[in-house]
């Protein structure tokens, strides 16, 4: 007597092969020269990305350096030496002495 399948049960779908059309398009698809252009593509995009990213860093913390080392000592000083001159002129004032013009 051989083994009958149970009736009433829940049958499962058959497994999709590897031999079936609907899998062969994705290969296909993907080793496809386009595909390959624009990953190559894609991929020349991020390091001409990458290269210009990091020298436009370099040149703004070059920028940024200089501005520190040369024109922020430059602005301390003239503002400086436009406070002395105010100070000068209000004592030149309190003094009675006429207002001489500033340079």
């Amino acid at each position: 007597m051989a083994a009958q399948p149970k009736r009433g049960g829940v049958s499962l779908p058959e497994r999709r092969s590897a031999a079936k059309p609907e899998s062969n398009i994705l290969a296909r698809i993907t080793s496809s020269p386009l595909v390959s252009r624009g990953k190559q593509a894609a991929c020349d995009a991020a390091f001409v990305s990458k290269k210009l990213l990091r020298s436009t860093g370099k040149a703004a913390w070059i920028a940024g350096t200089t501005f520190l080392i040369l024109a922020v000592p430059l602005i301390i000083e003239m503002d400086r030496e436009q406070q002395l001159n105010e100070l000068e002129l209000q004592q030149a004032s309190l003094l009675g002495a006429p207002p001489t013009a500033s340079v």
